[in-house]
Formats: C-alpha cells, sequence, structure tokens
C-alpha cells in the first residue's frame, strides 16, 4: 500500500517598474541546468493555516524584502501536481515592491526580467502554463486552481478552474 504524503509550499512574484523578481538556480541533483522560479519555499508547521505568512517570510529570506516594502500581495494561484508519492500544492502569490535593491540569497541568483522575457527562462512544467495563464489573463480578480496532469499525448498539461464559494441554501 503506498502512503500519499503532502507537501505545502509558497511561492512569489513580485513586480517593480514592470519587472518580476526571479531567483536562478544553479543545476544540481534534482535537474541538470539551471532552473528558474520565483521567490517561495515550503510552508512551515506554525504557517500551516496563513500560506501568506510563509510567503512573506521566504520573500524576507530570499531577497531581504520585507513587508513593508511589499504592496497589494493577492493570491493568485493554487497549484497541484503529483510527485510520486508526494501531492505538492503551491500557494502563489503576485505583488508588487517598492524595493529595488535586494541582497544575495542561498537559494541562488536574484534577478529583474521583463514580463515578456519570464517565459523564455527554464523553469518547472506547472509555473510555465501559470505564467502563461497569468500573461493570458492579466487582470483576473478570482483564485484559479491549476491541476498538473498528462494529456493522451503523454505529455504535461494543466486544468484550471475558478475557485469560488458557491451559494448554498
Amino acid at each position: 500500500m503506498v502512503f500519499i504524503k503532502l507537501r505545502q509550499m509558497t511561492a512569489a512574484f513580485l513586480s517593480n517598474n514592470g519587472k518580476f523578481l526571479m531567483l536562478k538556480k544553479a543545476g544540481n541533483k534534482f535537474y541538470q541546468e539551471e532552473f528558474w522560479s520565483g521567490l517561495g519555499g515550503h510552508i512551515e508547521a506554525h504557517e500551516i493555516k496563513s500560506p501568506r505568512e510563509a510567503c512573506l517570510r521566504e520573500i524576507f529570506e530570499e531577497s531581504g524584502i520585507s513587508e513593508v516594502d511589499v504592496r497589494n500581495l493577492k493570491l493568485k494561484y493554487v497549484l497541484l501536481r503529483l510527485k510520486e508519492d508526494e501531492i505538492r500544492q503551491q500557494f502563489v502569490y503576485f505583488g508588487e515592491t517598492v524595493a529595488e535593491e535586494v541582497i544575495p540569497s542561498e537559494e541562488g541568483e536574484l534577478h529583474w526580467i521583463s514580463i515578456n522575457e519570464i517565459r523564455k527562462l527554464h523553469m518547472s512544467s506547472i509555473i510555465g502554463f501559470m505564467i502563461d495563464h497569468y500573461l493570458q489573463n492579466p487582470d483576473i480578480e478570482h483564485v484559479m486552481v491549476g491541476t498538473l496532469t498528462v494529456g493522451h499525448d503523454h505529455k504535461p498539461q494543466i486544468q484550471w478552474a475558478e475557485l469560488k464559494d458557491p451559494i448554498v441554501f
């Protein structure tokens, strides 16, 4: 019998003057080439009821940007994928920052990248699908849930749904 574990994570995509702060990670045992992502990481046990708190902590740890320098941080996506015996759930926030200077991160190199250049970067399939969705729907107001799956062609694909509270009478 296989037991499914749950890994909860958070990610932030912060913009400043039309550019997003992105983290470039060098190759390691999990991926051979450079790999790009937003700021983020695992949700700690004491943050389990507040992914936003975890997101703000990760922003500060990875860039030195404090909460007072972050504006309009909104949950835009909840991403789900199955990786071997683990469900990975990621809460993805978008916001702005007035900060331009960042501190070096042990996680990788920080770069300000224009929105039009982000999709050219090497990143995970699920983040790539999310960026595509965001570019096509920049003014979306509700939270979207994206579930990574495999199509008939055996290639990754994503299924989108709006996260809405149904009115029950």
